[in-house]
C-alpha cells in the first residue's frame, strides 16, 4: 500500500511539473519539445545501438564484405531487433505525420516515410540485411544533433540552438550528401554485379535508395541555405515550420526572427514569445 501511495505520489508531482513547464514555454512549445525530446532519445539510443551491432562486422569496414557469400547469409539477433524496432518507429512516424501541423514540407516527408518503410521491408525479405543496417546507422547518426537543437529552441536557448545545428548541418552533409551516395550506393549498384547478374530486386532497392537520396539533396539545399543566412546574419522565418501552414503570417506583416534553422523534415523555429 505504501508503494502504491508513493507512486501516485511521484505521479502528482510529475503532474504538476509538466503543467508548470507548459506555464514557462508555452503550452505549444511544451508540446513541441516534447516531441522533440522523445525522437531525440529514440535516435541517439538507436545510433549506439547500430553503432554497436555493426563495430565488429567486417562489412562495416570492408564494403566488399556486405556481398559475401549472399544470399544465404546468417542474420544475427542483434540484427533483427535493430531492424524490427527501426521499422516500428518509421511507421509511428508514418501514423504521426497524419495527426501532426500540417508543415511546408509534408508531401516530401510523406515520400521519405514510405520511402523508408518499403526500403527496410524489401532489405529484410531480400535479404539485403548487411547493407539494410549501414542505411539506417548514416541515417541515425545525424538525426539526434537534429532534435536536441531543436528542443533548446523550443527551451529558448538560441545560441545553443544555433550551434548545434551547425553541427547537425556538418554531420548531414558528410553522411547523407558523401558517405551514402559515394560509398554505400556505389556498394549496392557496383559490387553485386561482381557476384551475380542484376534482377528485378537489385533495381528496385537502388530505385529506392535514389529516391531517399533525391530528398537529401532537397534538405541538403534547404540547410546550406539556412546556414548562408545565419552565417550572414540574415535568418528569417524558416523555409520548413512546425507550424501549421495557415498560421504563418504574410512575410510583409511579420518581424524578422533571430533564430530558427531547418533540418531533415522538421523546423527549429520558436514562435514562442515571452511577455516583457
Amino acid at each position: 500500500m505504501a508503494a502504491i501511495c508513493d507512486f501516485y505520489r511521484d505521479c502528482d508531482i510529475m503532474a504538476d511539473t509538466l503543467d508548470t513547464f507548459d506555464t514557462i514555454l508555452g503550452l505549444d512549445d511544451a508540446i513541441l519539445l516534447r516531441n522533440a525530446a522523445w525522437r531525440f532519445t529514440f535516435y541517439l539510443i538507436a545510433f549506439i545501438a547500430g553503432i554497436a551491432v555493426l563495430i565488429d562486422k567486417p562489412w562495416f569496414h570492408d564494403l566488399r564484405e556486405v556481398w559475401r557469400d549472399f544470399p544465404k547469409q546468417t542474420m544475427l539477433p542483434s540484427q533483427y531487433w535493430y531492424y524490427m524496432i527501426e521499422l516500428g518507429f518509421y511507421w509511428s512516424l508514418l501514423f504521426r505525420v497524419a495527426f501532426d501541423v500540417k508543415r511546408k514540407d509534408f508531401k516530401e516527408q510523406i515520400i521519405h516515410h514510405v520511402a523508408t518503410i518499403i526500403l527496410i521491408s524489401f532489405s529484410w525479405c531480400a535479404n539485403y540485411i548487411r547493407v539494410g543496417t549501414l542505411v539506417m546507422v548514416i541515417h541515425d547518426s545525424s538525426d539526434f544533433f537534429l532534435e536536441s537543437a531543436k528542443m533548446f529552441n523550443y527551451a529558448g536557448w538560441i545560441d545553443t540552438c544555433n550551434n548545434i545545428f551547425v553541427v547537425f548541418a556538418l554531420v548531414f552533409i558528410i553522411t547523407r550528401i558523401i558517405i551514402l551516395p559515394f560509398w554505400i550506393l556505389h556498394c549496392t549498384w557496383v559490387y553485386p554485379l561482381e557476384i551475380y547478374p542484376p534482377f528485378f530486386g537489385y533495381y528496385f532497392f537502388n530505385v529506392m535508395l535514389w529516391v531517399l537520396q533525391c530528398l537529401h539533396i532537397f534538405w541538403a539545399y534547404l540547410i546550406l541555405g539556412m546556414a548562408h543566412k545565419f552565417l550572414t546574419g540574415k535568418l528569417e522565418e524558416d523555409a520548413r515550420s512546425d507550424r501549421d501552414e495557415t498560421d504563418i503570417p504574410d512575410e510583409e506583416d511579420e518581424e524578422p526572427s533571430k533564430n530558427g534553422s531547418v533540418s531533415n523534415g522538421h523546423s527549429l523555429h520558436n514562435n514562442h514569445h515571452k511577455a516583457d
